[in-house]
Formats: structure tokens, C-alpha cells, sequence
């Protein structure tokens, strides 16, 4: 019996399915906001799905993030970077409920970020992918990322070290 290639829709589904929480993840480092997060994958999805442009397969992992990046950044457009926060995040800062996120200055330091720098930051990172990858997905020179990445770590280490030098005020 002759084995059928699979379907574009199909090729679509299954590395969404593979990679669904990457790209969760990612769409939630923009928005902050899980109910939008799986919009926009959701929305993400359904361009893939019409988009038809990608013209070699191997490229589909470049070509599916830029798509959330792109849908991301719409997002946050259209909303004119109004950030919602979610149930978690007001668990979390309610009183009398323990830190159980180890990393939240980083969180917040990495939100601080202009949409420029949190982008290439999150992606190389986060995403662990490669610095050319990057710059596929963001459409920018190789060199222009990393600078993005260099100031944006430098921004964050001066961030990080404000948040320690306030922690360190209130507590002594």
C-alpha cells in the first residue's frame, strides 16, 4: 500500500501539537494574559493554516514563530499595550501567599522591556534558539539582534540590580 504524503493542514497540526507549549509561552511573554496568550496561538494557527507561503518545510519552526510574534505584537496594538492581569498574578501578589515563583523580578524586569529588546531576549532565551533564528523571525540583520541582545541584557542587569538595591532598602 502506497503511504500519502501528509496534508499541509496536517503538517500544520502536528508541529503545533509537538510544540504547543513553546508557543503558549511565548504569546504569554507578550500579553501576559493566559485567555489572550491562547488567542493568539489559536489565531496563529488559523493564519498558518491559510497562509500557504511557507515554501520549504524544514523552515516551518522560524516560520510558525514569526507568525506568533507577528500576531503578538498586532495584539498588543490593538490593545495599546493595555495589560490585563491574570487570576495567578493576583494570587501572587495578594497578601499572605507565599513567593512560590522563584524568577518573578526577572519576569517583570524582562516586561519592562521596550517590545524590541523583550522580543529578542525571549526568543534566544527562552525559546532557546539560535541567534540567526531570531533574526528570521524578527526580519532583522544579524547584527541589529545582537545588539538588541546585548542592550537588552545590559538594561536588564541594571533593572535587576535596582530591584535588588530596593529590596535591600526595605529589608534593612
Amino acid at each position: 500500500m502506497l503511504k500519502r504524503e501528509p496534508t499541509w493542514e496536517q503538517k500544520i497540526a502536528e508541529y503545533v501539537m509537538e510544540n504547543k507549549e513553546n508557543f503558549y509561552r511565548l504569546a504569554y511573554s507578550y500579553v501576559q494574559n493566559q485567555e489572550d496568550a491562547l488567542d493568539i496561538v489559536q489565531d496563529s494557527i488559523q493564519k498558518a493554516m491559510l497562509s500557504k507561503t511557507l515554501k520549504d518545510d524544514k523552515a516551518i519552526k522560524s516560520w510558525f514563530y514569526k507568525i506568533i510574534v507577528n500576531t503578538s505584537l498586532d495584539f498588543l496594538r490593538k490593545r495599546k499595550k493595555l495589560t490585563v492581569v491574570d487570576d495567578t498574578t493576583l494570587q501572587l501578589h495578594s497578601q499572605g501567599v507565599s513567593d512560590y515563583y522563584e524568577d518573578i523580578d526577572l519576569h517583570r524586569a524582562i516586561n519592562e522591556l521596550s517590545p524590541d529588546y523583550r522580543s529578542v531576549i525571549v526568543l534566544r532565551y527562552f525559546e532557546d534558539l539560535k541567534i540567526e533564528e531570531v533574526a528570521e523571525i524578527l526580519e532583522l540583520n544579524i547584527s541589529t539582534i545582537k545588539t538588541r541582545i546585548y542592550k537588552g541584557l545590559k538594561l536588564l542587569r541594571i533593572q535587576m540590580e535596582d530591584l535588588n538595591f530596593e529590596e535591600a532598602k526595605q529589608n534593612g
